[in-house]
């Protein structure tokens, strides 16, 4: 949920109408609340080439980090799995699509980032930050902050360059290498509905920052930008 900085017009590639119920190839058994439909040509999991979510070296703080975002999950949900960890997690985060249309969740995940932050936090943020060096500032801090933050839910990160419609370019960015959210969900439904859409939503409207997150579901990485 991840994600950082852009200043250039809003582009939303197409999905499914429904994305709730459109899910990649499966490694392992998953949540009911996706189906079948299978995207064309996917990476395997046991492809050496592509880095792996478990190959980023967990930080003493991720514990707590997960722990608050997966309380703040099941007080919007009203219901928590029995299993624990990130396991737990994804469990949590199927429970949130179901019996959802995908504009309701994504309204409950843009809840759910909202409930993360003090509310003048996010308004001295807005206010204050985001009009500096026309964004520029708001936008780098954001993908610093990231990367440091949010690997424990997104797997190994890095802030890259963003080019800008002027021809400048802003260390705004954030790659995501393979998204472990993704990989573990392997449902397009629970990345678009509870990642991608609200995440975007929540920065522009909550902090001030244009935010495009663009999401390979063959390879698993993330373009934030």
């Amino acid at each position: 949920m991840k994600a950082v900085a852009l200043l250039r017009p809003l582009y939303i590639p197409s999905f499914p109408s429904r994305p709730n119920f459109y899910c990649l190839p499966k490694r392992t058994n998953l949540p009911a609340s996706c189906s079948s439909h299978r995207t064309e040509s996917p990476v395997k999991a046991e492809d050496s080439t592509i880095p792996r979510s478990e190959d980023y070296r967990y930080q003493f703080y991720d514990d707590w980090f997960l722990a608050l975002f997966r309380n703040k999950m099941v007080k919007e949900v009203g219901w928590d799995s029995e299993k624990a960890g990130y396991d737990g997690l994804i469990e949590v985060a199927s429970r949130l699509m179901s019996r959802r249309t995908p504009s309701d969740t994504t309204d409950a995940a843009v809840r759910i980032l909202r409930s993360l932050f003090p509310p003048f936090l996010l308004h001295l943020y807005k206010s204050l930050v985001s009009p500096i060096g026309g964004g520029k500032l708001a936008a780098m801090m954001v993908a610093r902050v990231t990367v440091i933050t949010c690997q424990w839910l997104m797997g190994i990160c890095k802030v890259n360059s963003v080019d800008l419609p002027d021809g400048s370019s802003w260390e705004s960015g954030v790659f995501v290498e393979r998204c472990k959210y993704l990989e573990e969900s392997k449902c397009v439904g629970i990345c678009v509905n509870t990642c991608k859409l609200p995440t975007q939503t929540f920065f522009k409207d909550y902090m001030g920052i244009p935010l495009l997150m663009e999401p390979n579901f063959n390879d698993y990485s993330c373009q934030v930008s």
